[in-house]
């Protein structure tokens, strides 16, 4: 056996190359002792389980039965159960229907867009055209012959209950993507993309460009362009909190490629909606009325007369994977609430988690103790044992869903949170897990395969750290190659 060193700004955690295979399970668990003693973390806390699927086997077990704070591991949580409870080939099911009849080729009533929280209304599934969606709902109101709707464009989100944002989530995130506001109707990721590019002048404030272009927001546009010689570039976005206005401030240089930002909207229903009539109004369908969520009006009730179009999403094992890989927040928010809605009649938290843990419970979660407030694991709030991470990743390893789940997950060395970790090593293309990172913890959860095929579950948690983060990593790196390695041969 050789030793290699990880080099990393003072961080003593231990990186094993193996020339032989290891043969002593004994050996093993005294390098992980080693590597999860490692004093950078000596004012921190290691949550660690590590199992055999094939023998159910502990195979090294830290701190197991305590809370921690899990991050985007609690996308586990809300992945699973979804996969569980919904199936993979589940699909959203989204409607355009009206409360009035068709005259000639004016449409006299308001045209209602029935949510299901699918989050997939986005370029990622819709060949990179952010209203691609929209299009095509407008070419078959025009096939019905409608050119003017006398009414207003509704938002009926019901299917989820009020609450915007996840318990806990800290008021500053509201600008930030990864923090888009939680409704029953979702579109482009509930964000607008901005681009701002330099001006050809210096001095002059920088072009900015919308995608998609609408009026729902308003842009301050507080930039300047500098010398081409001067390459310093730094914007700062700001979504005035409870409005769409959004104040860009800062420098771009001449010749700096395009600055693009994913900006939080308020209001995602009606965001959705205004575009939709936009569009609409783009393809040469008038619309009287205007833009409205169904919460501001004086009745959320309404009479359907028929159905104008529809959309089905991708598969829910696509939704699951454009989830997992990028850890994609919103879409577990969504993905955890439409368990509610489709199983209990409301897209809640608390309806989600009445469906969602007994099943937990069977494999042996234990619920009573856990703590889920929301279901991307973005709250400080959030509280899982190791123990309870590696019983659902058990179960789901038992579950017919275990392939779409599996493969949902990032890979070592080769896509997603993970991509750039692991390289050169046996455990590169071969670790399927979950990251997660919020501040003071960093977590990995999932599955690797030994030298001989053994199949090893695994979460590794760090809390309450004050040493940079990649000291974490290169400790969660060293486990998993030497995991890979394992032969008991």
């Amino acid at each position: 056996m050789v030793v290699l060193s990880l080099a990393v700004s003072g961080c003593s955690a231990v990186f094993s190359s193996f020339f032989e295979s290891r043969n002593s399970l004994e050996n093993l668990r005294t390098d992980l002792t080693q590597d999860f003693r490692d004093t950078n973390f000596a004012n921190a806390h290691w949550g660690v389980l590590i199992k055999s699927l094939q023998t159910g086997e502990t195979i090294f077990a830290q701190n197991e039965k305590k809370m921690f704070m899990p991050a985007s591991n609690m996308k586990l949580v809300s992945t699973s159960t979804a996969l569980s409870t919904l199936s993979s080939d589940f699909r959203y099911h989204t409607v355009l229907v009206s409360d009035g009849a068709v005259r000639n080729d004016t449409l006299d009533g308001n045209i209602i867009c029935v949510g299901t929280g699918d989050p997939s209304n986005t370029k990622r599934f819709n060949d990179s055209i952010a209203t691609k969606v929209f299009q095509a709902w407008a070419d078959s109101l025009a096939v019905k012959g409608i050119t003017v709707v006398n009414g207003d464009c509704i938002g009926d989100d019901n299917c989820f209950g009020e609450n915007d944002y996840g318990a806990g989530w800290a008021a500053n995130y509201e600008t930030d993507w990864y923090a888009a506001q939680i409704s029953g109707i979702c579109y482009n990721d509930n964000c607008i993309d901005i681009t701002v590019a330099p001006d050809s002048v210096e001095g002059r404030s920088g072009q900015i460009s919308l995608s998609p272009e609408t009026k729902y927001v308003t842009i301050v546009n507080r930039t300047t362009t500098l010398p081409q010689a001067d390459s310093t570039s730094d914007l700062e976005f700001h979504r005035r909190r409870g409005t769409n206005i959004i104040v860009i401030e800062g420098n771009i240089s001449i010749g700096h490629k395009p600055w693009i930002e994913s900006v939080a909207v308020d209001n995602p229903t009606l965001y959705a909606l205004t575009v939709m009539k936009e569009v609409f109004e783009q393809k040469g369908i008038q619309v009287l009325g205007k833009a409205v969520d169904i919460d501001d009006r004086d009745s959320a009730s309404y009479a359907t007369t028929m159905t104008l179009a529809s959309y089905d999403s991708p598969l829910l094992s696509d939704i699951v994977a454009a989830t997992n890989k990028p850890s994609q927040n919103l879409y577990a928010e969504q993905l955890f609430r439409t368990v509610g809605a489709q199983k209990a009649g409301k897209g809640t938290m608390e309806q989600s988690r009445s469906v969602a843990y007994p099943l937990l419970a069977q494999w042996g979660v234990d619920t009573t103790r856990l703590r889920m407030l929301d279901g991307s694991g973005l709250s400080r709030l959030d509280l899982i044992t190791p123990s309870d991470i590696v019983a659902i990743l058990t179960g789901m390893y038992h579950s017919p869903e275990w392939e779409p789940f599996y493969q949902s997950l990032p890979v070592a060395g080769v896509d997603g949170t993970i991509k750039r970790r692991m390289r050169g090593t046996l455990a590169e293309g071969n670790v399927h897990a979950k990251t997660g990172y919020i501040g003071y913890v960093r977590s990995l959860s999932g599955y690797v395969t030994s030298m001989d095929g053994e199949i090893f579950v695994f979460s590794m948690i760090a809390n309450n750290y004050t040493v940079p983060t990649r000291f974490a990593e290169a400790i969660q790196n060293a486990v998993c190659v030497e995991l890979a390695n394992f032969s008991r041969k």
